[in-house]
């Protein structure tokens, strides 16, 4: 992620300058890395709007709800692209978003189980 960090900030993004209000909570407004929170509804949703440098407009949307056995995560990542530029950006990264996707929502489903057994990783590292 440094090289996507250092080309925001090279076209004149917000690259990774910001921090985070609190590291645990979430409210509408507050920054977080290449995002700005546009929906907090605990415990279902959760919106981030990109404010990368992109040929378009970007979004990552998380939606929770309860199945029959637990909880169900949804990851969701839309892009509206301005033109023919936005679209051919975002063709040639499908094979990285579904890398870097993947890993994100497996984080996030790890992180969360972590937490309803009453424990926290970065207690034990």
């Amino acid at each position: 992620m440094g090289a996507a960090r250092a080309f925001d900030k090279l076209i004149g993004g917000v690259g990774m300058r910001r921090g985070r209000r609190n590291p645990d909570e979430l409210r509408m407004g507050d920054a977080v890395d290449f995002f700005r929170v546009e929906a907090c509804e605990p415990p279902g949703l959760l919106r981030l709007r990109a404010e990368m440098r992109v040929p378009g407009e970007a979004w990552l949307e998380w939606r929770l709800s309860e199945v029959d056995d637990g909880v169900e995560l949804r990851q969701r990542a839309r892009f509206h692209p301005k033109d023919l530029l936005g679209r051919l950006y975002w063709w040639a990264l499908i094979p990285v978003h579904k890398v870097i996707f993947r890993g994100l929502v497996a984080n996030l489903a790890d992180e969360a189980r972590i937490r309803a057994i009453g424990g926290d990783e970065r207690k034990r590292r």
